[in-house]
């Protein structure tokens, strides 16, 4: 007989299902010529024709159906929901050959998956070659069932973004080129507010507004303020935070910062809302239109707009992310049950091209998505070697806490991002830019660990630095844990976490459309890395990486290697230009530089040459030993 708390635990959990919606979008993707910053005109991903794509809003507990249609006649696409836990339904996370096969022109992918125990800001994108920047991405927003731990009057989204004159994958081949072997990455030219340049948000006076602002580009942290008014931070990547008020933030891309903004009483004026560029990820400002956009907070329409509000005080004064506090403060985890410990570097393979790596290890996607070698390894799905020796694997087991401890051996910031969980942070090191060389953690040096650490999805490295994050491994699924500068994937900055693939195997499974989806691909989805289903510890033919450059070679060598072939190649042009020229009278201009000493000496060579030579022709001598011919 069941118990009655068994009985009325099941009514309110078929009552929550009866109450949830469900959510159904038909989209199509297309292109379309657009100018979101008004300064250029270009193709950019429109969906159902139009642009910008539309914001997902939904309720704890609700269910999505997104049927995706891929219009582009010239792309593959995908869709990736990020920050959502995709419990049980790791097929839905859309990272390509990893939980799903592209899907190529004229295919519909059917995302379903229910809303998770989840709540506060998020956003959607294309996971496909940098897609997203072009303009395939929005807002998904999760309310709250509960309600908040503060109040507000009015709830609004704010995207933010760098933007390109040239569509990405126009732009790849040139990042991803032997003449960009500094991998240097291609330089944006604006900001965007709302997929504006230079946008508006009319506010009422006296309103506690509650401002989610979603960093959705592909590159570069920003810098934003407002103008005589304050934010004060209630969550960070759909985690509430105690209030922390502050003029000053710092928004890397693919993190999201709820803030509460109270407006004034007095209309009269309309305020700045700044955002700045992180001039330090820039390799040069060549290009760039607008370092700074400045928005308005209008209070008045009939007011005049407001100049640019410059400050330098965002350097030293913006909200430092790591001594946020979570409302439910969840003491940080005793010790770890398994470590991982990654190094960044960014280096140069064999074809000259500059890639990233995570241990000496560019990934590089397999022949079968992991997710399918999950499904289909049987008891292999254990080893790690059936997951390829490039796509940088790591087996979890169930509810084990793990600590990953990342190393930047970069002089560049990186953003990093955990697909499927939050992350306590444990530490994050300082600033070593000026230092001459790398300092990686150190396991033995004294350190005291917050009590109630910061817990956020999306988490930046300081340069030549490290940090240490923590998560328990209780969401089964293939994970990707990546940068998210869109570049740095692209040259491969990334590692997968298969997290307690038995009971992958045993709660989850992929539909037929899935399945269809790979097949439109011609790709294979049972099978390790290498498509092999007859012996899964054979590898043959898998995907690799390029082969390393031969022992002594460095970046900066082939820096040095490209300018001095450069060079070499000008100089023997100015040899061959020179050289083929008549300069007049060069022999006597050179004899009359010789000293007294130098030209006896020729003379004397001449007149025994003269002796030597008498059919020679007087016009084929020359002052000393040289001759002089036409077209020499």
């Amino acid at each position: 007989m069941r118990s009655v708390p068994l009985l009325i635990s099941s009514f309110f959990l078929l009552l929550g299902n009866v109450l949830a919606d469900t959510h159904v979008y038909n989209w199509t993707t297309s292109w379309g010529k657009e100018n979101p910053d008004g300064l250029h005109k270009m193709d950019v991903v429109l969906c159902n024709g139009e642009y910008p794509w539309p914001d997902i809003r939904v309720k704890e507990g609700d269910r999505v159906i997104i049927n995706l249609t891929n219009g582009l006649p010239d792309q593959n696409t995908s869709l990736h929901f990020h920050g959502l836990f995709q419990e049980n339904t790791n097929e839905y996370d859309g990272v390509p050959m990893l939980t799903q096969c592209d899907i190529p022109p004229n295919e519909t992918m059917v995302y379903n998956f229910t809303v998770p125990d989840q709540h506060g800001s998020y956003w959607y994108h294309s996971h496909t070659k940098g897609q997203y920047m072009d303009g395939m991405r929005g807002a998904f927003i999760i309310e709250d069932k509960d309600d908040a731990p503060f109040d507000y009057d009015e709830d609004v989204t704010l995207t933010i973004t760098e933007w390109y004159h040239s569509m990405i994958s126009d732009l790849i081949p040139e990042f991803l080129n032997r003449f960009n072997p500094t991998g240097a990455e291609p330089i944006p030219q604006t900001l965007l507010f709302n997929n504006t340049l230079n946008g508006t948000w009319n506010v009422k006076p006296d309103t506690t507004y509650l401002l989610r602002i979603i960093n959705i580009g592909g590159f570069l942290s920003q810098y934003v303020w407002i103008e005589d008014h304050s934010f004060t931070v209630v969550a960070v990547d759909g985690v509430y935070v105690e209030p922390n008020e502050t003029d000053y933030l710092y928004i890397t891309v693919a993190q999201r910062y709820d803030v509460l903004v109270h407006t004034k009483n007095d209309t009269s004026k309309n305020y700045a809302f700044m955002q700045k560029m992180d001039e330090d990820m820039l390799d040069t400002t060549d290009g760039v239109i607008h370092m700074n956009s400045t928005n308005a907070v209008v209070y008045n329409s009939s007011a005049p707009l407001p100049d640019e509000y410059y400050s330098d005080n965002y350097l030293d004064d913006f909200l430092d992310d790591f001594y946020l506090v979570p409302v439910d403060k969840q003491e940080l985890y005793d010790d770890y049950d398994y470590q991982i410990k990654i190094d960044v570097v960014m280096d140069n393979l064999d074809d000259g091209i500059n890639y990233a790596f995570f241990n000496n290890i560019t990934y590089v996607a397999p022949k079968v998505p992991a997710l399918g070698t999950v499904l289909s390894s049987g008891n292999y799905s254990t080893n790690e070697l059936v997951y390829g020796t490039n796509t940088n694997s790591f087996v979890l087991q169930k509810d084990e806490v793990v600590e990953l401890v990342l190393n930047n051996n970069d002089t560049g910031k990186h953003p990093f991002h955990l697909h499927g969980h939050v992350f306590q942070v444990v530490e994050r090191g300082p600033d070593y830019t000026d230092s001459e060389d790398p300092v990686p953690y150190n396991e033995s040096a004294p350190y005291t660990a917050p009590e109630y650490p910061m817990i956020r999805d999306t988490l930046y490295v300081r340069p030549q630095s490290y940090f240490r994050i923590r998560f328990k491994a209780d969401n089964p699924g293939v994970w990707y844990f990546h940068c998210h500068i869109e570049w740095h994937l692209l040259q491969g900055l990334a590692i997968v976490l298969i997290e307690d693939p038995e009971q992958i195997q045993k709660d989850q499974s992929v539909s037929e459309n899935w399945k269809d989806i790979c097949n439109a691909n011609g790709v294979p989805y049972d099978g390790n890395a290498a498509a092999n289903t007859n012996n899964f510890l054979d590898l043959t033919n898998q995907n690799v990486q390029v082969k390393n450059l031969p022992a002594g070679f460095t970046a900066r060598g082939i820096v040095a290697l490209v300018f001095s072939c450069i060079a070499g190649i000008l100089g023997c042009a100015a040899i061959c230009y020179y050289g083929m020229a008549q300069i007049p009278d060069m022999e006597k201009k050179v004899y009359a530089e010789l000293s007294p000493e130098e030209r006896l000496m020729l003379d004397k060579e001449d007149d025994d040459d003269i002796e030597d030579e008498e059919e020679a022709s007087s016009d084929s001598k020359i002052k000393g030993r040289f001759i002089f011919r036409e077209g020499w």
